[in-house]
């Protein structure tokens, strides 16, 4: 199963008014915060991957997720392989982790705000040193016709895939730096 997902940086007000004019469902807000790690042995940013522990809250209620995300697969979106479960503690999560040589590299924390539109989540994403950005995201096994309903999607919402942008957020976070 692959994430296939595409993003632009935009300001949230007029996609949430056309969101609302296009009947889209609302799906709630999270706070998410991701602390990315260094394997102890290879460069992720020479292979393309990651592995992060996923706190968030949602409605009061806290969990975490520990997810890998393979290299992208394609040039025409941010898709990737992608492999997540829970974890019943974040923090037991990230001491197994650097018991075993990784180290933290870089937490970034968001606010998303996610409505359900066409088979797809689009989401506001407000990030801490970054500031504001749409993703329109779904799994899928078949990546471009996946990926095509979600430059689709863009277009309904009034902005322009041409400026899709295929770094992570981690990514665009480090080159700030």
């Amino acid at each position: 199963m692959y994430e296939v997902e595409v993003k632009v940086q935009a300001e949230h007000d007029a996609v949430r008014e056309r969101l609302a004019e296009l009947g889209a469902d609302p799906a709630g807000t999270v706070e998410q915060a991701d602390t990315y790690y260094d394997h102890p042995v290879r460069e992720f940013a020479e292979t393309d991957e990651a592995l992060r522990i996923r706190r968030e809250t949602f409605d009061g209620e806290m969990a975490a997720k520990v997810t890998y995300k393979g290299p992208l697969v394609e040039a025409e979106s941010k898709t990737r392989e992608e492999l997540e479960t829970g974890v019943e503690n974040g923090e037991t999560m990230a001491s197994v982790l650097a018991k075993l040589g990784f180290e933290p590299a870089a937490t970034v924390e968001k606010v998303r705000e996610r409505f359900e539109y066409d088979g797809y989540t689009v989401t506001l994403d407000t990030v801490a040193g970054l500031g504001e950005y749409v993703e329109v995201e779904t799994e899928a096994e078949e990546v471009e016709a996946a990926r095509e309903g979600a430059l689709d999607v863009l277009c309904d919402l009034g902005l322009d895939p041409s400026e899709q942008i295929r770094t992570s957020y981690l990514g665009l976070l480090l080159d700030g730096d």
